[in-house]
């Protein structure tokens, strides 16, 4: 029997809906034996998520999401078997979080100005001390009757674009695969979708060690499209859900976007012979 193997999820220690006790358990139900929590620019979940994940026999691979920028567009890394104690990685992540709620700030000050009335406060009673995301702030927005649901939030308030919308710090793909290379892991490119060769192949000069091939935003042809390009350049293939939660009316790709054995055990083997040289 083929094991079920989901490299791409979120918990509440960044925008996700469940907690890594919450996810776990539901990744039991949906026969996934094996998942790497990749919370956005956070570790804090990861211990508790290998704990209890070990008690259900539920394999959980240490990973994070961190937002770069090549020529204004942006792109996302991932990051495996990293060593989420890493006192290094640790100092960066919280640089990350700190600007995440500075960032914060500057959105609740442009929903103030657009009449809104909510407070940074009101954000940190349901971000509580995960780093800060704009559904965190949708959220927030419902339970003051601002808006009458998340989606609506997104679309004409904190969306990209959107009236009170503030891009996110980010920072070099080469810093970002330098920080997860340094903490002993694997960059990944994540969710490429639409993104064109050039882009890709800078990210490839930059040393990037994967793609990720299977997520619910590529179509079969641009799956075919990016193990193409994964088999050309001898990079790393991944996959997953990209799963935050109800919220994001996701819920059907947890268990159905997964990834196989062996592309995990590909994963392990070049960490390993990283360690090596």
């Amino acid at each position: 029997m083929n094991r079920k193997i989901d490299l791409h999820t979120h918990t509440t220690f960044s925008d996700g809906t469940f907690t890594p006790k919450e996810l776990l358990d539901l990744a039991k139900e949906k026969q996934i034996s094996a998942l790497s929590i990749t919370d956005h620019d956070t570790i804090d979940g990861i211990q508790e998520a290998i704990n209890y994940g070990n008690k259900i026999g539920i394999e959980v691979i240490p990973g994070l999401e961190i937002s770069t920028d090549v020529n204004g567009e942006e792109v996302h890394l991932l990051g495996y078997f990293i060593d989420y104690k890493d006192k290094e990685l640790k100092k960066y992540l919280k640089f990350f979080k700190d600007e995440r709620l500075e960032r914060g700030k500057r959105i609740i000050k442009k929903l103030n100005a657009l009449g809104m009335k909510i407070s940074i406060s009101d954000v940190q009673k349901i971000s509580k001390n995960s780093a800060m995301c704009r559904p965190h702030i949708a959220k927030a927005m419902v339970q003051k009757n601002l808006v009458k649901n998340f989606h609506l939030a997104f679309h004409k308030y904190i969306g990209d674009h959107a009236p009170a919308s503030e891009r996110k710090i980010h920072i070099a793909p080469r810093s970002a695969i330098k920080i997860i290379n340094d903490a002993g892991g694997l960059a990944v490119l994540a969710h490429p979708s639409n993104l064109n060769e050039e882009v890709i192949t800078s990210l490839i000069d930059s040393g990037i060690d994967g793609i990720e091939v299977i997520h619910p935003s590529l179509k079969k042809y641009r799956q075919k499209f990016f193990r193409g390009i994964v088999n050309q350049y001898c990079l790393l293939e991944t996959g997953g859900s990209d799963y935050h939660g109800g919220l994001r009316n996701d819920d059907a790709n947890f268990g159905k976007f997964v990834t196989s054995q062996a592309v995990l055990d590909n994963l392990k083997n070049m960490v390993k012979s990283k360690l090596v040289f």
